[in-house]
């Protein structure tokens, strides 16, 4: 039984042989049965996956000039990638039995745009059946041995931002572009240890940099940018410091082999921080941008805008990069143009910001943490966006130190949060619109006195130890009194009148829950945590901006310019328009009646003595307006919560030859003065603004 198992096993063994022997004659003879044709498409699609060993090893290589895989790869490669080859298509392949020609047309895009000829390949009989015939014009018809593809970019010109009046927000500027050439590099290691110091950037940064695939040994790499050295701030009889030790350093780094640097032109912010978030920055492409945008005209030179109006209209901005695509013969001279895309220099862009604002408003505010909208009431053109505390967005330009960049990250302040794009809780600055709805809704009579209460009140004792509190008494207990005093008794009884279900669908008539139909993303505004408001006390807070009542400052200035407009709320606008169609977003959001009576009232609020908001009376224009204090602690027993202050500011009237709308928010004003606070920094940043104008 042994014997005749051990005799099945190596029957079994020896067909398992035959089989695989047979298989392999097989598939061998199906290869070389292969047709010309067939191989031609292969190779293409070889070529379009950039598998340049796969392409050697379809060659004959004595037809093909005895040429190595090494220098085969090399040639192939440099071409295709050095013009971003992509999307290849073949088509109208036929075959020539006679000659062993395949005759075929094939187009591809490259960075110069498409690129389309036909084109013959020779096959010949080898070992593994038809064989590839290589030589140069397989890559191009015109291409020689001794030939060279060339390709020539020409930079767009990026467009610049300006303010509505001209003034320039990103513009052009000059520094210093510190790079290597590898090649001229002696020692490597020592080179970059030695540059790394001297830009107080990691070793690994610069490495990556050489390392990256379109690096060759004679490429420029550009490293940093730093600040251009002035001769006339070193000609001058007592030199600046910085740029006495700017000049050592570029001296110093001229001193290591491989270093280059050269006048760069480069993006410049004249305002700096007073616009930073607004206006946004631009830094150089990195490989991963080159990827994500192939094909969209970006070069290894190219800046992309990463935030703020540099990202928003960065495809207007940037416009298009010239390029040619030519062969160069052994000489040096141009033999063939094989494409060309004229360069587009960007466009500039003008926005509805005026910069004398924009600079005045942060002025104030610049060591507060605080956001401000500013808009004209009457066409919705945004004449300024502040968020504080800021940073100078010139830095990204130059490159940022490690350093620099963890200090501005951990700031607690938080430098680089943009707060004007978010949503706060409004406290009494809420209180007109509340007023507004309540007037349409008919839950507010204006005359209806709602009686004295003292300085706290409840509806009734199922409320428990909770009370809604308020600063001042006053008589009567009117709907213009309790804005001019700030009443939160009033507003919380306003908002039990109106009702939670008439509450909601009033404000989400007014955009909360919905994003603001803005240029600029802005977080939306709620009145509610949940999807509605949830309990009476709930809906009591929300009468004076306080409960669960978040919105954004550029929402709130929209809805308070139905004051100004007969009840309709305007569209925000940031491109500028010589003669702007005035577009409302919400139509008769309240009635031209409610706008009305509410004006009054808010122009009492700043010219009354007892306003809130009489510190920021003038004398040369009506001005209209309301303050707020929102209370910030982790639940209703909490005392040791934060304060937001609030003033919302305007021009009453219609006449006002430029009119405005000033909302600002400033966090922790409690011990500051409160909303008063807010309302003498604002009132101090008009007057510089109007005495400028």
């Amino acid at each position: 039984m042994k014997i005749k198992r051990l005799i099945c096993l190596a029957l079994v063994s020896i067909g398992a042989v035959v089989i695989v022997l047979w298989m392999s004659f097989f598939f061998r003879k199906k290869e070389q049965e292969r047709k010309p044709e067939e191989l031609l498409i292969t190779y293409m699609n070889y070529i379009a996956g950039r598998e340049y060993g796969e392409m050697y090893a379809m060659l004959h290589k004595k037809a093909s000039g005895m040429i190595g895989q090494e220098e085969f790869v090399k040639r192939n490669s440099a071409i295709y990638e050095g013009i971003e080859m992509r999307d290849m298509t073949v088509k109208g392949i036929a075959y020539e039995e006679d000659r062993q020609m395949v005759t075929y047309e094939t187009s591809f895009d490259t960075v110069a745009g498409e690129i389309h000829f036909k084109n013959e390949a020779h096959f010949v009989k080898g070992e593994k059946g038809y064989e590839l015939v290589w030589d140069d014009s397989l890559i191009f018809p015109d291409l020689d041995v001794s030939d060279k593809v060339r390709v020539c970019t020409t930079q767009a010109a990026r467009g610049s931002i300006r303010d509505r009046n001209g003034r320039v927000l990103a513009g052009k500027g000059v520094a210093s572009s510190v790079g290597i050439v590898p090649g001229k590099m002696r020692d490597r290691k020592e080179t970059v240890q030695k540059i790394a110091a001297l830009l107080n950037i990691k070793q690994e940064t610069i490495e990556k940099k050489l390392s990256e695939q379109w690096v060759k040994e004679d490429s420029y790499v550009p490293i940093q940018i730093i600040p251009k050295v002035k001769e006339s701030d070193l000609l001058s009889l007592k030199p600046k410091r910085k740029a006495r030790e700017e000049w050592e350093k570029h001296e110093s780094l001229l001193k290591i082999p491989g270093v280059k640097i050269s006048d760069t032109e480069v993006r410049e912010y004249p305002l700096g921080k007073a616009a930073a978030h607004l206006v946004g920055y631009v830094q150089s492409v990195t490989a991963e941008d080159l990827e994500e945008h192939a094909g969209e005209g970006y070069a290894v030179d190219s800046v992309i805008g990463r935030s703020g109006a540099e990202g928003l209209f960065e495809k207007e901005l940037r416009g298009q990069t010239g390029c040619r695509i030519f062969i160069e013969d052994a000489g040096g001279y141009e033999k063939k143009e094989i494409a060309s895309v004229s360069v587009r220099h960007g466009q500039d862009i003008m926005l509805t910001i005026d910069a004398g604002l924009q600079t005045s408003l942060y002025e104030q505010y610049k060591d507060d943490k605080s956001c401000s909208a500013a808009i004209d009431p009457r066409t919705g053109e945004v004449l300024a966006l502040v968020s504080t505390p800021s940073y100078d967005n010139n830095e990204f330009i130059m490159g940022l130190s490690e350093q620099k960049w963890a200090a501005l990250n951990e700031n607690k302040k938080k430098p680089m949060y943009n707060r004007f794009r978010q949503v706060w809780c409004p406290g009494s600055s809420f209180k007109p619109i509340i007023a507004a709805i309540g007037l349409d809704c008919g839950a507010i009579n204006p005359k209806e006195d709602f009686g004295k209460e003292g300085l706290r009140w409840q509806k009734d004792s199922s409320w428990g130890a909770y009370y809604v509190t308020t600063l001042h008494t006053y008589a009567p207990v009117i709907l213009e009194n309790a804005l001019i005093y700030s009443d939160n008794i009033y507003f919380a009884k306003a908002a039990l009148k109106i009702g939670a279900e008439q509450m909601e669908e009033s404000l989400l008539r007014l955009g909360f829950q919905e994003e603001l139909p803005f240029e600029v993303k802005m977080q939306k505004s709620q009145f509610s945590n949940e999807e509605h408001i949830e309990t009476e006390v709930q809906l009591a807070d929300s009468g004076y901006g306080q409960g669960q009542i978040l919105i954004n400052p550029l929402h709130m200035a929209c809805i308070y310019s139905a004051f100004c407009n007969n009840g309709n709320v305007v569209k925000p606008v940031l491109v500028y328009n010589e003669h702007p169609e005035v577009s409302y977003w919400i139509p008769q959001a309240f009635t031209g009646k409610a706008a009305g009576r509410v004006l009054e009232g808010l122009k009492k609020v700043v010219s009354d003595p007892h306003g809130t908001g009489y510190a920021a009376r003038r004398k040369d224009i009506i001005l209209a307006g309301k303050t707020g204090t929102a209370e910030i602690k982790a639940s209703k027993e909490d005392n040791s919560g934060t304060e937001l202050g609030w003033f919302s500011v305007f021009t009453a009237d219609p006449k006002t030859r430029r009119p405005f709308l000033i909302v600002s928010m400033v966090e922790d004003v409690k011990e500051r003065g409160g909303s008063g606070y807010v309302v003498g920094k604002t009132g101090k940043s008009l007057d510089k603004w109007l005495e400028e104008m």
